[in-house]
């Protein structure tokens, strides 16, 4: 899709925004750029299912996900994160829409591995023609579930992130962290290959929470997502994927 730009973001991260986020969003909509914010809420999802006493496993850095859990993740993603951030974005005068994958079937998957994940999966088609008129004037911000013949699909968010970004050929594409890129020795890495993640993993210097994304990062790459950075502000460098 022609301007487009794609952005992960983690719930925790919604509360901690800043004003130059709002601000690059405004001059990328002003530039004609077509927006599409992927949004988390892990920590909201564990923090409830400890209060409901619900088991909180993960594997590689994705959240085990029975059925319990699936419900759970629909009502955070849906009922506080995908809102929290509706309502900043409308605070600093952005229209925005939220969306799901019910939204005419807009994100369509398969499981990626049952027995190992549960009811977890990855992101095989989007509804692109759908999604081409809503941005055309308003920032989407998208929960990361998929349908599978009318069920349910939890997906990691950084990785639902990559699958749209490369499904959609979008521009760019930012996994937001809380951290300002990849580090080696507290410093940032301009840039990363596939070579140079293999050996930071090895010496794990690459831990559990950041492989997943830098998977996604690479995934999208691959896949022809020109500009793949994760970053922890849009106006910052971080670490381009090459």
């Amino acid at each position: 899709m022609k301007n487009l730009i794609v952005i992960k973001i983690g719930g925790t991260a919604i509360s901690q925004l800043d004003p130059d986020f709002f601000a690059r969003l405004a001059a990328w909509q002003k530039a004609g750029k077509k927006i599409l914010i992927v949004h988390g809420g892990g920590s909201e999802i564990s923090a409830l299912s400890q209060k409901l006493q619900l088991p909180v496993k993960k594997e590689n850095g994705i959240r085990i996900t029975d059925q319990s859990v699936l419900e759970l993740t629909k009502i955070v993603l849906l009922g506080i994160t995908q809102p929290k951030l509706l309502l900043q974005l409308a605070e600093h005068q952005l229209p925005a829409i939220g969306l799901n994958a019910a939204d005419q079937h807009l994100l369509v998957g398969q499981l990626l591995d049952f027995e190992k994940y549960g009811y977890v999966g990855q992101i095989t088609a989007v509804n692109q023609p759908y999604l081409t008129l809503l941005l055309a004037k308003q920032i989407g911000v998208l929960a990361p579930m998929a349908l599978q013949n009318s069920s349910w699909l939890n997906v990691n968010a950084d990785s639902a992130a990559a699958a749209i970004a490369s499904l959609l050929q979008a521009e760019e594409l930012y996994l937001l962290t809380d951290v300002p890129g990849v580090l080696k020795a507290n410093q940032v890495l301009p840039a990363l290959n596939v070579a140079q993640a293999q050996r930071l993993r090895a010496a794990k210097i690459i831990t559990t929470g950041m492989q997943p994304k830098i998977s996604a990062a690479f995934q999208a790459a691959d896949a022809g997502v020109k500009h793949v950075r994760i970053t922890n502000q849009l106006s910052a460098a971080g670490t381009l994927i090459v």
